[in-house]
């Protein structure tokens, strides 16, 4: 079973003069993308893998990792390939809901209230430390990524679209946190955890920076657009027309079944997460050239898509047992359709 946390790769990446024309083209593009990403992050591949499948499924992506793993730099250089505007929240607890929405202020020259847009306008809101701000926040952006939109003063106002939030959060440090609600954790497609490079990887970032690499400079770096925003649409729409046969519609109800049935999970896979999974699993299949999901599909996206959608019983997690290691063991016992 492959992870794509692991740095899977893309099928068929063309070289950079390959047209984006039709879904081979915006695939061949969506490849280009990865290449982009890698001229200012080095050894995330899986992980931009997932944020493109999070483009393509419509969905938000949580970022796991300890401080300085490039997770700031890897969504702003995503959002230069693809021409996406992008927004920074620092999460902390003095975080009003204003303060992400926007809110209404007084103009002298008209002398009455308008309303100022909040960084959540955005295609893609960068949600630094996502658990440090309190659940009267965490309330306002659950209505941004469920809805698309924020409602202040009474009135409902629509976000651009794409929209999607990539949040991250440090897995070592819980000091001054808030636990996120099971209901944000759900609304959230994939959880990708970013760990420490190689020594490899490490030694080639050093490189880069002593020859004069500038993370704050994304231009200089050479990170130049490769789609916009009607071409991920586009791209979007042929992978929510990629196929699912029933036995393999079946196979991803048996297999979040197995999890409300194990004796480690305390709260299994609800069917939202069942969805979320044939979204994530139609994203990949696509970008891999296929007209129909397969159980390999599934299996690839099943760890990312629910290891934040099950809650482990107390003595599991004494005995040091993970929700990783708990749902590779549950693909190995679900029969695989053939």
């Amino acid at each position: 079973m492959t992870d794509l946390t692991t740095g899977s790769h893309l099928a068929g990446e063309e070289p950079a003069d390959a047209p984006a024309v039709g879904s081979d083209g915006l695939r061949h593009a969506l490849a280009r993308v990865r290449s982009e990403v890698g001229k200012a992050v080095v050894g995330q591949d899986g992980a931009v893998t997932g944020l493109m499948i999070a483009l393509l499924a419509n969905g938000h992506v949580l970022l796991e990792g300890v401080p300085g793993v490039a997770k700031t730099l890897l969504v702003r250089s995503l959002s230069q390939a693809l021409s996406l505007s992008t927004t920074r929240i620092q999460f902390t607890p003095d975080l009003m809901p204003g303060d992400v929405t926007g809110s209404l202020v007084y103009d002298g020259q008209t002398g009455g209230f308008v309303f100022r847009e909040g960084p959540v306008f955005t295609n893609i809101l960068l949600a630094d430390e996502i658990n440090r701000t309190p659940p009267k926040t965490q309330s306002a952006l659950l209505e941004a990524m469920e809805e698309r939109q924020v409602s202040v003063d009474g009135v409902s106002r629509r976000l651009p679209d794409p929209f999607i939030v990539a949040a991250t959060q440090n897995p070592i440090e819980y000091e001054g946190t808030y636990t996120l609600p099971e209901a944000q954790l759900d609304r959230f497609l994939l959880k990708l955890t970013l760990d420490v490079p190689e020594r490899e990887v490490e030694v080639e970032v050093l490189r880069r920076h002593a020859a004069g690499f500038n993370p704050r400079d994304l231009a200089g770096a050479g990170v130049t657009p490769v789609l916009d925003a009607r071409q991920l649409n586009d791209a979007r729409a042929a992978a929510a027309g990629v196929g699912a046969d029933p036995d393999v519609l079946a196979y991803i109800v048996d297999l979040a079944r197995a999890t409300r049935r194990s004796p480690s999970v305390q709260l299994g896979v609800s069917p939202r997460g069942t969805t979320a999974l044939l979204a994530a699993a139609k994203a990949w299949a696509w970008l891999s050239g296929y007209d129909s999901i397969t159980p390999d599909h599934v299996q690839a996206m099943l760890v990312p898509v629910w290891r934040h959608r099950i809650q482990l019983r107390p003595e599991a997690e004494l005995e040091g047992v993970g929700a990783d290691a708990i749902l590779r063991s549950i693909v190995q016992q679900v029969q695989v359709p053939i």
